[in-house]
């Protein structure tokens, strides 16, 4: 049931703590508002926390890093990264404001004020994407959901890595049928895939920072840059 123009959302405040399996004292806790809402991005996902441990682990290589996320919902990697020390904006479709609405109150629980927050439609070349400032590592935790959205996704990506060539696009994706591949428009726009496996950043189990998620999904991580002429970055 959508909510009334006078009846406020009902929210409920899940906390995510990122721990240091070799430094236990070293840990981050943030805390994401959820809105019980027929809108998919009002929850956290199971790929957003898979991404938000890998920012987590190589949160070292953040500080000082611009860093966007697309269809950031309610912003758990892009907050752990702001967390982190990365200047962080927040985006999710601009025909959604309600979603960008709940992206700030996850700033605002975790005192990022200084999160930038900007709707873009993915597919769309508008002026608010192109005057986006320099970037360094994109985010989107499954976003390749609906395969109608993919090539939409990807055509913002390129965009994107075209206009920032060092950039690289962090995703995880959760495995839903085994029909649905990114791979033929990672080889149209001449992209390239490197699989990052769970394993390697402690992703691997079911239950992460503490909470019940991933749970049994099967989730993938692929780090996406732009092919040089030599095919390689």
């Amino acid at each position: 049931m959508a909510h009334g123009e006078d009846e406020a959302p009902s929210i409920a405040h899940k906390v995510f703590t990122f721990k240091d399996t070799k430094n236990p004292e070293e840990s981050l806790s943030v805390s994401i508002p959820e809105v019980l809402d027929p809108q998919y991005g009002m929850y956290v996902w199971p790929s957003a926390v898979v991404l938000a441990q890998y920012l987590w682990t190589c949160r070292g290589e953040l500080r000082g890093k611009t860093v966007l996320e697309l269809g950031a919902g309610v912003g758990l990697p892009g907050v752990v990264a702001a967390s982190c020390g990365a200047a962080v904006i927040l985006s999710d479709s601009s025909d959604k404001p309600s979603c960008l609405q709940n992206c700030r109150r996850s700033c605002d629980a975790n005192g990022l004020q200084e999160v930038a927050l900007v709707g873009l439609t993915w597919g769309e070349v508008s002026p608010d994407l192109v005057l986006l400032p320099r970037l360094d590592i994109i985010l989107g935790s499954d976003v390749f959901y609906d395969p109608q959205d993919f090539e939409d996704v990807i055509v913002t990506v390129v965009f994107l890595l075209r206009k920032n060539p060092e950039a690289q696009f962090w995703t995880t994706y959760q495995l839903r049928s085994a029909d649905w591949s990114i791979e033929s428009l990672l080889h149209r726009y001449k992209l390239n895939c490197v699989k990052v496996e769970l394993e390697q950043f402690g992703a691997d189990g079911c239950e992460l920072a503490g909470s019940t998620l991933p749970g049994k999904h099967s989730i993938q991580m692929m780090i996406i840059t732009q092919r040089t002429e030599s095919g390689h970055r």
